[in-house]
This record gives structure tokens, sequence and C-alpha cells, in this order.
């Protein structure tokens, strides 16, 4: 769908100072932005079903975006993964984002997987005046990934995975710099899964992972531009499988997650005569334009912003606190070829305001797996996948040939 797009300037002014008063410029918050924010939206209708979580469900053909170390404890020999998720489906058709995942668990102790994912931002028209020739731009944006998997005992794989990203967003005006950003990243993986145990009304098993994603580099789209932070991610879960019997099982999974870049600090001047506004003579005495007045500045590498990510918040430990995502899924299976999903998201409402409800089925006939997922706002910021409908297809290969339970 080609478009017309009107292009509004949102203008961030700051303020210059030195000392007498510090005034706090409004607002408290702080959302932290990162480059490439596309690689947070889960890709998976199984996923999405549950509350965008992965890190600790049980293994299927998507580990590779949450967690690759749960591919050493699948039941298949190998597995083909495709999935399509429309974005901001209400306004436009032609946003969306895609992924394709190969596994192949090599044997008892090994695997390895390769995906590719996609998300296109449609096709932008630009048109200077009625009489000019419309120019046409496509701005995308990819990832390809390469994980090795190692079972390091009988309830316990780790897992890295390497990612080349390539961030095609700038648009060119004529302007011969414009390019395309590139840059890479590492995933470092684990997951637990206990033995079947028997209990007094049924029998169960415990899951549990954690996933490092997104360990890489900062980036920018020209060398005058800004340096971007990847979407480094911490994620921690467990969830328990209550096994009725051999027909019926309910899955149970809480996760949570925290971006490991720098919080953005408050930002403010300094009044010298009381009436509210910065001194013009300030500048021409060598101030910033902009004062850190709480926090930290987010001027630094990406292996200091991640040690920096767990004290830097101007809020203190209850601002950290307030940057844990959590979610929480259901997934009941019958037969192991029926499936109905549910799940809860929630992100606080200073750090994006992300809440919502999500619901999902999946279906399995022989060797082919389709999974669907629907999802429900809870926040008053309106999501962009709102109402849509996602859909996974996965092709098992060798099923059974590995027994996990």
């Amino acid at each position: 769908m080609k478009k017309n797009i009107l292009i509004v300037i949102v203008l961030v002014f700051t303020l210059c100072g030195n000392a007498q008063e510090t005034v706090f410029l409004p607002g408290d918050t702080r959302v932290i932005t990162t480059g490439v924010p596309f690689l947070l939206i889960a890709p998976d209708a199984r996923a999405a079903a549950m509350g965008d979580m992965g890190v600790a469900t049980s293994p299927d053909a998507f580990s590779q975006q949450w967690n690759p170390a749960k591919y050493v404890f699948s039941t298949a020999k190998s597995g083909v993964g495709v999935s399509y998720t429309p974005y901001l489906s209400k306004l436009v058709n032609d946003i969306f984002l895609g992924n394709v995942t190969y596994f192949n668990r090599l044997n008892e102790q090994s695997a390895f997987a390769a995906s590719f994912k996609y998300f296109a931002l449609g096709d932008i028209e630009f048109v200077e005046d009625e009489n000019s020739t419309p120019l046409l731009q496509s701005p995308n944006e990819l990832t390809i990934d390469l994980s090795y998997s190692l079972r390091l005992s009988e309830q316990f794989g780790m897992a890295v995975a390497m990612r080349y990203l390539r961030s095609d967003l700038k648009l060119n005006f004529g302007d011969n710099d414009a390019s395309a950003a590139s840059t890479f990243g590492v995933d470092i993986t684990g997951y637990y899964q206990s033995e079947e145990e028997a209990y007094n009304d049924f029998n169960g098993r415990w899951r549990g992972g954690f996933a490092l994603q997104n360990l890489g580099p900062k980036f920018k789209y020209d060398e005058g531009g800004q340096e971007n932070f990847q979407p480094t991610t911490l994620r921690l879960g467990g969830g328990f499988d209550f096994i009725f019997d051999q027909y019926n099982k309910l899955g149970a999974t809480v996760e949570f997650a925290k971006l490991l870049v720098p919080t953005p600090p408050k930002y403010g001047f300094v009044d010298t005569d009381g009436d509210g506004e910065q001194n013009e003579n300030l500048n021409s005495e060598g101030y910033e334009p902009t004062i850190i007045v709480e926090g930290q500045s987010q001027d630094v590498d990406f292996v200091s912003g991640i040690f920096q990510s767990f004290g830097d918040a101007p809020g203190g430990v209850t601002e950290e606190l307030q940057e844990f995502t959590y979610a929480v899924g259901l997934e009941y299976l019958y037969q192991d070829s029926f499936a109905f999903r549910a799940g809860y998201f929630n992100e606080h409402e200073t750090k994006g305001a992300r809440k919502f409800f999500a619901l999902g089925a999946g279906f399995k006939y022989n060797v082919l797996n389709l999974d669907l997922s629907y999802l429900f706002s809870a926040s008053k910021v309106q999501s962009p996948l709102e109402s849509t409908l996602r859909f996974s297809l996965t092709f098992n290969l060798g099923e059974g040939e590995y027994t996990e339970y």
C-alpha cells in the first residue's frame, strides 16, 4: 500500500544554566528507548498467546527467539517454523513481522538452529508537489540468527546464539549519506527441565530458564548520527506442568524481563534569578544546553550500559523495579493435539504502559502444528497489535525420536 506521509517533527526543547536554584523539567515518565525495537515483538503465536513469553516454556520450533537452550529437550529430531504478525493492522495492511526458523537436534547432547526475521514497514510514497515524480521507499529491518545448544546434564542445557542485524530505516531525500545500519549481537541462554514427579493427584514437572539477549555494540546510521543501543534484555522465568493423565496437561509459567540499557536521566536547568527561565548569558560561559540533575549520562558503551542499568534510575530502587515487566501464561493441552492458551503482560505506567491480555489456540495434525493468538489491550495506551490475529505454522520432523518425558 502506497501512503502519502506528512512527517511531523516533535520539538524536544532543552534549557541551560548554572547555579542557585535547580529547576526540573516536567514529567516523571522515563521510557527506555533503543534501536531496532522490533526485536522485542513476540514473533510466534504461541508465545504471544501466553503474554509474550518463551524463556521458560516447553520447547517448540520457535525457541530460537526466546531460549535456544530448549532445543536439546525437544522430542522432535528437527522442525521448521513459519510465523506472520500484522502490525498496525487497523491503519495499514503492509506492515508486518515475518519469521522463519529451522532447528535440528544433532544427538542427545546438542542441537543447532537458524532463523530469519524480517520487519517490513510498508511502501512510503513521498511527493514534493503535484508535478513531481513520487519517491517510493520501503524501510525494513532484518536479522539472521545461528545458535548452538549443548546439554550439560540430564536436566540442564545452555546455548549461544549469534545474530547479524540490519536496519534500513533512514529515508533518502537525495542525501548520499543515507545508508542502512548493521551490527551484530549475541544471546546466552539456559534452560532447566526436571524429571516427571508423582504427586497425590497428578504428576508434575518443573521448568526454568534465563536469557541474556542482544548483547552487542551500539550502532548508528551515519558518521555524525546518534549512537543507538540494542535492546539488550535479561529474561528470567519458571513454570510447572500439571500432568493429570496421558491426555490432559496444564502448564503455568511466570516470566520477568528487564532492558539492560541505561535509564534516561532527569534533566533540568539552574535558575539564577528565580523567574523560572534560563538566563541567556549562561550559554556564552560554556554551560551545556541541558544539565543532568538526577541519574547518569547515557553516553556510555554497551558493556558499561549493562552494569549501569541496574542502578542509574533517578527514582532509585523503586524506579529500577518499575523497569521490570512480567507475564503470566497458561497452556492447556489435550492429547498433545489441541491447545488452549491465555496470558497477561504488564509494564509499569511510567515505562511504556504496555498491558494486555492474550488468548490463543493450537492444533496438531501429524507433523503439522497451527497456532493462533489474539491480543486485548488493557492499557490507556493503545497497542499497535490490539485486535490482531497472529498465526504460526510448524512442521516437526522425526517427532518422538527423542523421549524427554
